[in-house]
């Protein structure tokens, strides 16, 4: 395996490794280890070129030191990104080479799954390091974290329609739910039992059909979502999808999901804010999964019931990012990276 460390500045390490024999190619970054070594997921995707692997494994590993910090993990943020394409290339030789890579950075990046990946490619990876988490329960790990990120959403939004729409609860809240895969679908079964009226869409047409009929949701058109007369605009699916078309479409009063990323660039937040809607920002909302994977890391290993009370604590973080938001008249996407920042700041004096 060939490994190159490339120079980028404010992270602390950034590599990449290549074995051609295995058709191995990926990229680890960790950005910022003041709180804890770095935990961030490894993404499986077919990126077009080296250049636009990089582009997203620094934008993410950056994100998960924010995430990892407001959630009070105890740990700081990476990333890795693995080339390929997750529905044809998945193969064990090259989750093995991947675990390779990630011992080769000595317990300063622990990993887990992500986009393209599941509990199973991390068991090929553990076979080659132990800076591995989101193991199976089988395993003594924390298993998939879907339902922990859908639980951090769905307390998010709760929190967001107390201090927005002035309600005590969730019954006949309007949401449209953009993406059903696993955190799309337990976030839905969750509002549905509160008593909102569902809206969904996916770009897989029978998922989407089968998930309206155990939701009890209407399907709109992909394209549609965006306009769609609702109170919660919850992205679940892709990011940037908060940017200079689709902001004048929206008739929401919240945009709060689970997907990463959902600003296509920072002044959306401040536009959005301009526009009256309240968005929550994402690495503070979806922060449930990281949560949860980080407690394998507990001294005497994982106990959920731990994770599900840090998990709990969203609900209040996002209440104090609208504090903060409203008092310094700054946009909430701002008004957390403020609290990140603060936070990073504490550990480095310390």
């Amino acid at each position: 395996m060939n490994i190159t460390e490339i120079p980028v500045e404010g992270y602390e390490m950034v590599k990449m490794a290549e074995d051609p024999a295995v058709g191995f190619r990926a990229i680890i970054a960790v950005h910022d280890t003041s709180l804890g070594r770095a935990l961030g997921g490894c993404r499986m995707w077919p990126y077009a070129s080296m250049e636009e692997g990089l582009k997203d494994v620094l934008r993410l590993a950056r994100g998960m030191t924010y995430k990892s910090a407001v959630a009070r993990t105890g740990l700081g943020g990476g990333k890795s990104v693995l080339f390929g394409d997750s529905a044809t290339e998945r193969t064990a030789e090259r989750f093995r080479a991947m675990g390779e890579f990630v011992e080769s950075f000595g317990g300063k990046y622990i990993t887990a799954e992500d986009v393209g990946t599941s509990v199973a490619d991390m068991e090929w990876i553990r076979e080659k390091t132990q800076w591995v988490t989101g193991r199976s329960r089988e395993d003594g790990g924390s298993g998939d974290p879907s339902p922990y990120t859908a639980l951090g959403t769905f307390l998010g939004i709760r929190a967001y329609v107390e201090e927005t729409l002035k309600k005590d609860d969730l019954q006949g809240v309007r949401v449209a739910i953009q993406g059903v895969g696993h955190v799309g679908i337990y976030l839905g079964q969750k509002l549905r039992d509160a008593g909102c009226v569902l809206t969904i869409c996916d770009i897989n047409r029978e998922k989407v059909e089968a998930a309206a009929k155990e939701l009890g949701a209407s399907v709109c058109d992909p394209d549609e979502v965006y306009s769609r007369d609702v109170d919660v605009y919850a992205p679940c699916a892709l990011g940037a999808v908060v940017n200079d078309k689709t902001i004048p479409e929206f008739k929401c009063r919240i945009i709060a999901g689970a997907a990463n990323n959902v600003l296509a660039e920072p002044r959306h937040g401040d536009e959005l804010r301009q526009r009256r809607i309240r968005y929550a920002p994402d690495y503070v909302i979806n922060a449930g999964g990281v949560i949860n994977v980080a407690c394998e890391f507990l001294p005497g290993g994982y106990d959920e019931a731990v994770s599900l009370k840090k998990i709990d604590g969203i609900y209040d973080t996002l209440k104090a990012i609208l504090r903060i938001s409203d008092e310094k008249d700054i946009s909430t996407a701002v008004a957390a990276n403020h609290l990140a920042e603060e936070i990073l700041a504490e550990a480095k004096s310390s």
